[in-house]
């Protein structure tokens, strides 16, 4: 695969509830002066296209499409089907490879770089289904990855078809996906759950204070920050 030929899509996951972030929405987090949302968004640069499957924020960079699992806050499995089928109405023939993101990965540009390389330098007889990224503890991270934009569609119809797509698992989702292992750099799929993993990782909350509202400043908030 060369990589200027290298044609993929994009979903990017941003609709969760955050519960262990007092309901403060993830996306909206700063990092290094842009949300985190705005880095994934980032991470995918080069994808035809890119949907962000959550609450409409105030306004996406020129050309994102934007779209809404049903019901809302059903999961990942049924984030990443709307994504697809988002992408599908967007006209024409889809590229082979769909990128998919959790937007809580303050690094994760480093990740989706070390993915790309995995898969241009594979062998294309060893690789069925994709690629995912492999964190420092050996822990396949299945919300960064490459995966065959067929095979995803597939999976999400046949979960479906079961009655297992909302508040399904993206492990469900992935389970019929042959997919290669790839390591990424150290914690660049480290996410932010809570204001604990916010702090270490340096990212602050959303709103005037911008990149300085942490863990401290949510605290004095009352968790909202």
């Amino acid at each position: 695969m060369d990589a200027d030929s290298f044609d993929f899509d994009a979903v990017i996951l941003a609709g969760g509830r955050s519960e262990r972030l007092g309901g403060v929405p993830k996306q909206g987090l700063t990092y290094d002066g842009d949300t985190l949302l705005g880095r994934s968004i980032a991470a995918a640069g080069g994808a035809r296209a890119v949907v962000v499957v959550g609450p409409e924020p105030a306004e996406h960079p020129p050309g994102i499409l934007s779209c809404r699992e049903e019901p809302a806050f059903g999961g990942p499995a049924a984030a990443i089907a709307a994504g697809l089928a988002a992408l599908a109405k967007a006209g024409g023939s889809r590229p082979p490879v769909t990128l998919v993101l959790a937007c809580d990965m303050p690094n994760v540009r480093q990740a989706v770089t070390a993915l790309r390389e995995g898969l241009l330098g594979a062998d294309p007889l060893t690789i069925c289904d994709g690629v995912v990224a492999v964190s420092e503890d050996g822990r396949r991270q299945p919300l960064v990855g490459f995966y065959s934009t067929a095979a995803l569609q597939r999976s999400a119809a046949e979960l479906a078809a079961r009655g297992q797509l909302i508040n399904g698992s993206v492990r469900a989702l992935l389970a019929s996906l042959d997919v290669k292992p790839v390591a990424v750099p150290v914690r660049s799929t480290a996410d932010v759950d809570t204001w604990d993993d916010a702090a270490t990782l340096g990212v602050g909350g959303p709103g005037p204070l911008g990149g300085s509202r942490s863990k401290a400043a949510a605290d004095k908030l009352g968790g909202r920050a």
